[in-house]
């Protein structure tokens, strides 16, 4: 069996789209994966599958939406690519504060570069790093005030993508052994 960091999207993050954690992790224990394990609200869990990460994604998405009643996209990495995001650490010269230093994990690598969909946006303190199919940014005024996360959020038709902070990025690493 192979450890996986499976980043649910978009759920708790209003009232909408409400996903418990200890359902979350009796459903996915009830389909048969292991050592399943939750951290925070926002749909981070670690498990033990055999299957290949191309038929493990879609598997949790059909038992998720079965069980909550709507779709929730899916994005999963291994404990080896996990740890070389953490190793990678690009802006870790810069980025002094986990919770204003964020990961885009991406479904898949972006089909173009990214400063095309950038051009003309004034980034001020804001910096990014973009490698194979992670994006690592730091925020330092916040990310709800970010012209980075702004203009990021605006891009149409790039890969599906979750957004996780350093800080978690750190405790999901650990939780995976």
């Amino acid at each position: 069996m192979a450890r996986y960091a499976v980043l649910l999207r978009g759920i708790n993050l209003g009232k909408a789209r409400r996903v418990g954690m200890a359902d979350l992790r009796a459903l996915l224990t009830q389909e048969g994966y292991g050592n399943v394990a939750t951290l925070l609200q926002s749909g981070n869990v670690v498990l033990d599958a055999d299957l290949p990460p191309a038929e493990l994604g879609p598997a949790i998405e059909r038992a998720i939406e079965t069980r909550f009643g709507f779709p929730v996209g899916v994005i999963l990495r291994s404990r080896d690519e996990l740890a070389r995001v953490v190793a990678s650490n690009p802006l870790a010269a810069v980025a002094d504060d986990g919770a204003k230093y964020v990961v885009s994990f991406l479904a898949r690598p972006l089909d173009g570069p990214i400063e095309d969909a950038l051009a003309g946006v004034e980034l001020g303190a804001d910096r990014y790093v973009v490698d194979g199919a992670e994006m690592y940014a730091w925020c330092p005024g916040g990310l709800s005030d970010s012209p980075l996360m702004k203009a990021l959020g605006k891009i149409k038709n790039g890969p599906p993508a979750t957004v996780r902070n350093w800080n978690t990025v750190e405790k999901l690493l650990a939780a995976m052994g």
